[in-house]
């Protein structure tokens, strides 16, 4: 039996097909593949800051996904979560461009940021933590730290407010407790 042996890279690369395909592409994306420009304010067209930005979202995606795996290890985790925050600014960015374009306002009308009861977050701006990542040493405390405890009120701020009021002093001066104390007498007075 003869066995055959698998191609050479350079012999595959040589194939007929390889180099159909390598044509075409250079026929229909000369310059290879385009990038997305660093700034935003650097793309003029509506429709390619669409582009760049489905392709931020469907990156922030796939981080997404792959941040829920625990067993990546710590600091490829927090590596994750630092890309995921990054490119969650960069798709605000795009968002505002595509607003001074004329475009929507994905501001306005994208998807909100819920809490794991389903309400809305509020001031949701700040650095986020995804999947394993809300399990790091040092984030964990940080979601079960409690709500600070209120300044202790002094003794001039528990009296600033009491005056003759507080003691019912100035009740005789509504005009109102008078009348009613006149009608109370005169029922006393007619039972006995």
């Amino acid at each position: 039996l003869r066995f055959k042996t698998m191609a050479r890279n350079q012999e595959k690369a040589m194939s007929m097909l390889s180099r159909w395909y390598t044509y075409q592409r250079e026929l229909h994306n000369p310059g290879g593949p385009e990038k997305r420009p660093y700034l935003a304010t650097e793309c003029h067209s509506l429709q390619d800051s669409e582009k760049w930005r489905l392709q931020i979202i469907k990156e922030i995606a796939r981080k997404v996904s792959q941040i829920q795996n625990a067993g990546l290890g710590e600091f490829r985790i927090r590596d994750l979560n630092d890309e995921i925050n990054k490119l969650i600014r960069e798709k605000g960015h795009w968002q505002d461009r595509i607003v001074e374009l004329g475009g929507p306002n994905y501001h306005v009308i994208g998807p909100k940021m819920l809490d794991h009861e389903g309400k809305e977050l509020p001031g949701n701006r700040g650095y986020k933590y995804f999947g394993a990542a809300k399990d790091l040493p040092g984030v964990r405390e940080l979601f079960e730290s409690e709500a600070p405890k209120p300044p202790r009120k002094t003794r001039g701020d528990l009296m600033k407010d009491i005056d003759a009021y507080y003691y019912g002093y100035l009740d005789d001066d509504d005009g109102v407790l008078i009348p009613l104390e006149e009608q109370a007498e005169e029922k006393a007075r007619l039972w006995l």
